[in-house]
């Protein structure tokens, strides 16, 4: 077997001590750490949990000085296990290699580490285990993902059917462009009633899908308001001056703490989202009512042709 395949399957520290330049590096490693959680692009793999293992190895400056026995002073196999439980609790992910490029990152960012090896592995998912591996270097990737972290809090507004169809929109739009901020709009269902489907998960999707029907009819209305399904699409809008709709079933269905509130609820749901970009507040447009939400509401006629911003 040639040396470069026998890496290929070796544990990440020996690419990692084969890899190495002139200059020398300390080694910390976890092995065989074993997780159980949702993951996967696959329907099947929706709703159930399997076990993923991962194996890491990240090259560090040697420290200067004497150590002291002083855990301060190191870098502790507690921030790499917290980089794989933080990742993991921030959303759903569909591919080990978005799983492995983001624990690899968040490693990165101590200031000891230079070089992260990342090896993630299914194990219920054949007879072997299925996985991938990747290396990244400090100053290589995070840049981009911070980048798009510190992007501005955008205004969270809700239109009710009655507003999407008011004459006063593009008025709306026009005033809401002033204040120099994202606008992320949410809206409801479309006032036909959608099919019914005794499956819970079955019906949960087709009541986001006709959420996601009603973002097209705002889009329709002014060419500004660009459908938007991605956490990835969303902060590239908000980076661009991009005004958005957001369609709810991917960041909904694929979030690790979901919302509680039903998509028939469809001014709660949209206080959830708002609530995940911390949000001072959320206009609703032409609905009254109370909703419990974490972000405050700030209601306003559907009439009114001034929002008073």
């Amino acid at each position: 077997m040639s040396s470069e395949i026998r890496l290929a399957f070796a544990h990440p520290s020996e690419r990692s001590e084969a890899t190495a330049d002139a200059g020398t590096l300390d080694r910390i490693s976890l092995r065989d750490h074993i997780v159980e959680v949702e993951i996967g692009a696959f329907q099947a793999e929706r709703g159930v949990t399997q076990r993923i293992c991962f194996n890491v190895v990240v090259e560090v400056q040697p420290l200067t000085g004497p150590i002291d026995d002083d855990v301060d002073r190191i870098l502790s196999y507690d921030k790499v296990t917290e980089a794989i439980a933080t990742e993991l609790a921030d959303e759903r992910l569909n591919l080990l290699e978005t799983l492995a490029e983001r624990v690899a990152e968040r490693i990165l960012l101590e200031p000891q580490a230079m070089r992260a090896f990342v090896r993630i592995e299914k194990l219920d998912r054949g007879p072997g285990a299925l996985g991938v591996e990747i290396v990244r270097a400090r100053g290589q990737g995070a840049t981009e993902r911070n980048a798009a972290q510190e992007t501005l809090r955008p205004e969270l507004v809700f239109l009710s059917n009655a507003a999407i169809s008011s004459p006063h929109l593009n008025g709306w739009i026009d005033q809401l462009a002033t204040l120099g901020r994202p606008l992320i709009f949410c809206v409801g269902a479309p006032g036909a009633p959608a099919p019914q489907v005794p499956h819970l998960m079955a019906q949960r999707r087709i009541d986001l899908l006709a959420i996601e029907q009603n973002a097209w009819v705002l889009a329709a209305r002014d060419d500004r308001c660009v459908v938007v399904a991605t956490r990835t699409e969303l902060d590239w809008a908000m980076r661009n001056g991009q005004s958005c709709v957001w369609a709810p079933s991917k960041i909904v269905l694929d979030a690790v703490d979901g919302p509680s509130a039903q998509p028939s609820d469809a001014v709660a749901l949209a206080a959830w989202f708002a609530a995940t970009f911390d949000a001072g507040e959320m206009l609703v447009i032409g609905q009254e009512g109370q909703v419990a939400s974490s972000v405050p509401l700030r209601h306003v006629s559907a009439e009114s042709a001034v929002l008073d911003l």
